[in-house]
């Protein structure tokens, strides 16, 4: 998503948000904002359809082995599983993973290692399997608020939900957001990926060596540089 955003308005809406059945309910200068299902599908095009997935009901997805789908998606799939970096990923599958824990569930820190959950939205995305983003962006916005060190997520979604209630918006504090997270060349270099025929292949050949933690680390920090939305109480992600 691209768009205004309001941090100062943003930071009141996660405030005054609580969860009311399957709505999420807050209040933005005097304005009384439910955003239900159909508001959902209004703003985003989602529906409260398929899947929910959370970190208690893995199961759910049948098929989906942690460690088998960790290794089918290493550049080489011999390699010994230490942990789930991001670093020994293929090209698509790096940059699934960069989408999954940077705009769709971004947590506070350490994006260079998988969790589990992550791992199985890339499975689901990857294998086409209908999950509900609605569920799974709702969950992530109630961790955020429970945890200090996470962003406020989604700032570009709660923008637009201020919009379509009619908040008023003069005078207040603005920022225009291209997009979410931009992967341009230079990002992908940082990732260990040269382009070769017109093609981006990774340095080490299709079947070369995982790149390092600390590139990995490196990487992240360089993303976080970029990628940090507005500095307040704790900082927003433009998402």
């Amino acid at each position: 998503m691209s768009g205004n955003i309001y941090p100062d308005l943003i930071r009141v809406f996660y405030t005054n948000l609580q969860f009311v059945g399957n709505n999420l309910v807050s209040h933005v200068k005097r304005v009384d904002m439910e955003v239900t299902h159909e508001v959902w599908t209004a703003i985003t095009g989602l529906k409260y359809a398929g899947l929910q997935i959370n970190k208690g009901n893995i199961s759910v997805v049948e098929e989906f082995n942690k460690i088998q789908f960790y290794k089918n998606c290493l550049k080489n799939p011999r390699d010994k599983v230490r942990n789930f970096s991001v670093g020994g990923l293929k090209l698509n599958e790096r940059l699934i993973a960069l989408i999954v824990t940077w705009m769709l569930t971004l947590r506070g820190n350490n994006h260079f290692v998988l969790t589990e959950e992550d791992l199985v939205y890339m499975y689901c995305i990857m294998n086409k399997v209908k999950i509900n983003w609605i569920h799974i962006i709702k969950e992530h916005m109630q961790k955020s608020i429970r945890l200090n060190d996470y962003h406020y997520p989604y700032v570009v979604l709660i923008s637009k939900f201020l919009n379509y209630f009619e908040v008023d918006l003069e005078e207040e504090q603005t920022k225009f957001v291209k997009s979410s997270l931009e992967v341009n060349n230079g990002s992908l270099r940082k990732m260990g990926f040269t382009k070769i025929g017109g093609k981006w292949v990774s340095k080490d050949g299709d079947q070369g060596g995982s790149s390092s933690g600390v590139q990995a680390k490196q990487e992240e920090e360089d993303l976080d540089a970029e990628g940090a939305g507005v500095d307040a109480k704790r900082r927003t992600c433009c998402c």
